[in-house]
């Protein structure tokens, strides 16, 4: 049987964190939290993620600023892809996120939540073949 896959959602909105989070594990996923950019920072650099959830806007550092850090500074085990999970769908910070190393962007407002974990699994199987 497949160990279960590990997930670190990043999003600084509480309902939106839980929901995320309660969909996921509902789906036999081994879940954690991180609800600031310092957080996920800390989090992601321990590393061992298949994915990684990012939101953009996030109190005290923005899904940017740990998109460049994550690249500058690799993690101690390595993670999946991160892909942003966010409600901003300007071309410019899309295209900052990609360059930044995002492997995926989905659009919050934009997606149901069947849709969501549809990607969510497509992401996993993708970094399953990589990895």
């Amino acid at each position: 049987m497949d160990q279960k896959k590990r997930v670190l959602i990043v999003e600084d909105d509480q309902f939106l964190r839980e929901f995320y989070e309660e969909l996921l594990v509902s789906e036999g996923m081994n879940v954690e939290t991180a609800p600031d950019g310092e957080t996920a920072v800390t989090k992601i650099h321990e590393g061992g993620y298949d994915l990684i959830l990012l939101d953009i806007m996030l109190p005290k550092k923005d899904g940017l600023e740990i998109l460049r850090e994550t690249k500058m500074t690799p993690p101690s085990s390595p993670n999946g892809p991160i892909v942003v999970l966010t409600n901003i769908g300007q071309d410019a910070i899309i295209k900052s996120c990609f360059e930044a190393g995002a492997a995926g962007y989905m659009i919050k407002s934009a997606l149901n939540p069947d849709q969501v974990l549809q990607e969510i699994h497509n992401y996993l199987q993708i970094s399953r073949l990589i990895t």
